[in-house]
Order: structure tokens, then sequence, then C-alpha cells
């Protein structure tokens, strides 16, 4: 397999130059960050928080207990974040701030991927323009011999330099749109989960109440 994408980064410097090889180098830093990436949100539990908010919902009627049950039973990344505020050990700005720094790690190669995105028509465009220069040096060179297969040949070996970088910059754009559209899911739904549970409208189950309640003499 390593011989194989060897030659054909070999193959595509030939034919594209160094741009080539830059853009494939691209590519592959580019696809290890979006299998990474598909890998820890799978394991952080990303768009699995059923039972995380069937904690909150019971938290919300006032069942601790089903909340405590169901909390327990979680997998969920954002899992401590709703059992510190059921706890009531930190207030809304703490909490806020321990839920966006997971989404930091999650984020985390975000970057990389917008700036392979951007820079990579930019790399293609460049390879074309160098590739038109060279084109158009061989065809002066050939002088009053003029063969329109010298200009067609360097044309369109220049363009492939543009070809590549678009291919390389549009999926790339596809899934940091994707992976940005989760967190952007996921920040909203711990906002929702820890204003519920530290301002819940239900009542609390009768054991809570009866414990709460003030004796009388």
């Amino acid at each position: 397999m390593m011989d194989a994408l060897t030659e054909t980064i070999r193959r595509g410097a030939d034919l594209g130059g160094p741009v080539v090889v830059v853009l494939a180098l691209l590519s592959v830093a580019a696809l290890a960050v979006m299998l990474y990436k598909l890998w820890q949100f799978a394991a952080a539990g990303v768009g699995r928080h059923r039972a995380l908010m069937d904690a909150v919902a019971a938290w919300d009627a006032g069942d601790r207990v089903g909340a405590r049950l169901a909390l327990d039973a979680s997998s969920s990344y954002l899992a401590p974040v709703v059992e510190m505020a059921m706890t009531g050990g930190a207030g809304a700005e703490r909490l806020e701030a321990e839920a966006e720094a997971r989404f930091a790690r999650l984020e985390r190669g975000f970057r990389l991927l917008d700036s392979v995105a951007q820079v990579s028509p930019l790399l293609g465009l460049f390879g074309t323009v160098l590739g038109m220069i060279s084109a158009f040096q061989a065809l002066q060179d050939a002088g009053a011999q003029v063969d329109p297969a010298i200009l067609a040949g360097g044309i369109w070996v220049a363009l492939l330099t543009t070809a590549v970088g678009l291919a390389v910059a549009m999926p790339t754009a596809l899934v940091l749109s994707w992976f940005e559209s989760r967190i952007d899911a996921e920040r909203v739904l711990a906002g929702q989960a820890i204003q519920t549970v530290l301002t819940p409208t239900g009542r609390r189950t009768a054991a809570d109440g009866v414990a709460g309640a003030p004796v009388h003499a």
C-alpha cells in the first residue's frame, strides 16, 4: 500500500510538479484528521444523549431519584457537567465553562481542516500559473517551428494542479461543515440541559417535599 502511494505521489510530481506533491501531503493530513475526529466523536458519544436527556427531563419533572439513575446510565461526555449542575456545586457560568472546555477538545483539528480547504485551491492556482509560464517559455523557445501540441500539453498539465487543489478542498470543506454543525447542535443541547437543571419547572417528588418541609411545633 505504501509503495502504491509513493508511486502515485511520484507520478503526480512528474506531471504537476512540487505543487501536486504539497497538495497530496495536505490531503493525507486532512484525511488523518477527519478519521481521528470521527473516532473522537464516536468515543465521546456525540449525538447520543438519550439517557442524559431522560435524566434532565426527570429532574425537570421533580423526579430526583429517576434523574440520578438515568444520569448514571449515560455515557455522554456532558454527563459530568449535568451532574455538577444537579449537585449544585457550581453556578451557570462555571457549568458553561466546563461544557466549553469539552467542546474545545472536540474542535481541535478544525483549524487545520479549514486551512486545507482554503489553501488548496490557491496552491492549485499557483501551480497552474507556474505551468502556464513554463508552457509559454517552451513555446517561445520553439521559435518559428511552433507545435500546437507543445502548448496544449503544457496547458493541460498546468490545469492539473487546479483540479487537484479543488479535489482536495471540496470534500475537506464539506466534512468540516458537518463537524461544525454537530458541535453547534451539541452546544445548544448542553445549554438547554444546564438551564433546565438549574431552573426546573416541575415539582419535587413527595419524598423530597416531606424531607424539605419545615417542622412545626
